[in-house]
């Protein structure tokens, strides 16, 4: 059973993000058709105009834009935080339909490898129980088929890697990273923010400038549960 590691790819997004977006901004101020919005946005730089907007809070004209990201190397512990954000559509490996008998993998949290070598080699033989148990299950249900996947699967760990493909609007985007960006959230979904980000400013660097959390556009929303690195975040954040 192999550790894995996280893989974040940016597989698709809307062509011309940022002129979808600042389109739908201006058409809810002009007078002109859509057709002479285009030509006049194509023509322009509209960095200062979305900044602008998004500044004011006309956040709507960002959900025309969305990014769609595969995603390897991620634990169960991760999807049940994942699923929690509902403006966005997920598809995952089904543990219903693929068998995990020779393809198990699972994630070893930083906090175990910082225990050293005999802590990691007891946390793998325990991935490796686990595994035989599931595969005692699929046995005794029954041949190979999702009847008894669906029920050997209950034995199986929170660690087990998963893979899924997931898509947000721009919005929404904003609000999960400004969630889990943050270092308050877990290690584990905040290293997927962070990367799923790192994509974004590649594809469209006006729109998410000023992403990150919530410190990095003003007062740290944690109060007295707050890090304490507020500088730091913001450079860091600033060069991702």
């Amino acid at each position: 059973m192999p550790e894995k590691n996280l893989h974040v790819e940016l597989i698709a997004h809307t062509p011309l993000p940022e002129q979808v977006c600042a389109l739908g901004a201006k058409l809810c101020y002009a007078k002109a058709d859509v057709a002479a919005l285009r030509e006049k946005i194509s023509a322009q730089d509209q960095s200062a105009f979305l900044e602008k907007i998004m500044e004011s809070g006309h956040l709507s004209v960002l959900e025309h834009a969305t990014f769609t990201f595969a995603v390897e190397g991620v634990s169960r512990v991760l999807l049940a935080q994942l699923t929690r954000h509902r403006i966005a559509s997920f598809s995952v490996q089904s543990q219903r339909y693929v068998s995990l008998a020779e393809t198990f993998s699972y994630i070893i949290p930083p906090a175990i490898k910082a225990l050293g070598e005999e802590a990691v080699a007891r946390y793998q033989a325990q991935m490796d129980q686990m595994q035989a148990w599931y595969v005692e299950w699929q046995q005794q249900l029954g041949a190979k088929g999702e009847k008894s996947n669906e029920d050997a699967r209950f034995v199986l760990p929170n660690a087990c890697e998963t893979r899924l493909i997931v898509t947000m609007n721009v919005r929404e985007l904003m609000h999960f990273f400004e969630l889990r960006c943050c270092m308050r959230a877990q290690w584990e979904i905040r290293g997927l923010a962070e990367e799923m980000l790192r994509l974004c400013k590649q594809a469209a660097p006006v729109l998410f400038a000023n992403a990150g959390p919530g410190c990095v556009r003003g007062k740290c929303p944690e109060g007295d549960k707050s890090c304490g690195k507020m500088q730091e975040i913001r450079e860091k954040y600033k060069n991702l």
